[in-house]
């Protein structure tokens, strides 16, 4: 395990050897969305290991949709001297379609690594 625990969740690595990737594209693709590798293409590991394993990840993508949404709605009251309705929903929309691939994918990898505990042997 050469990487550090942080760099490898931001990379989307493996949870046992940190090398191998959890997914066929990058974090930022709009290819597979939900498309997770079965098993790392470094260690072998099996990183799908039960049907369904992943659904809890929708509350951590849920938790990141609403920071999204809380965020944005300051900016935009902030930024803007007196905004309308439409500026809110615009910038909500727009900041959802173009982070989602990365808040799908992300809350899969935290929950690979915080929920997930998946054992290992030999580390």
């Amino acid at each position: 395990m050469s990487k550090s625990l942080g760099l490898a969740i931001a990379k989307a690595k493996c949870p046992h050897c940190r090398e191998g990737n959890l997914f066929p594209v990058a974090p930022f693709s709009y290819r597979k969305l939900s498309a997770t590798n079965k098993h790392c293409e470094v260690c072998g590991v099996n990183l799908i290991p039960e049907p369904g394993f992943y659904d809890g990840a929708m509350y951590i993508s849920y938790a990141f949709s609403v920071a999204l949404v809380i965020t944005s709605l300051v900016a935009v009251t902030v930024l803007v001297e007196e905004p309308e309705l439409w500026m809110y929903l615009t910038t909500v929309v727009v900041l959802n379609i173009f982070l989602l691939p990365a808040m799908l994918r992300y809350s899969k990898t935290l929950y690979q690594y915080g929920v997930g505990k998946l054992k290992f042997r030999g580390f």
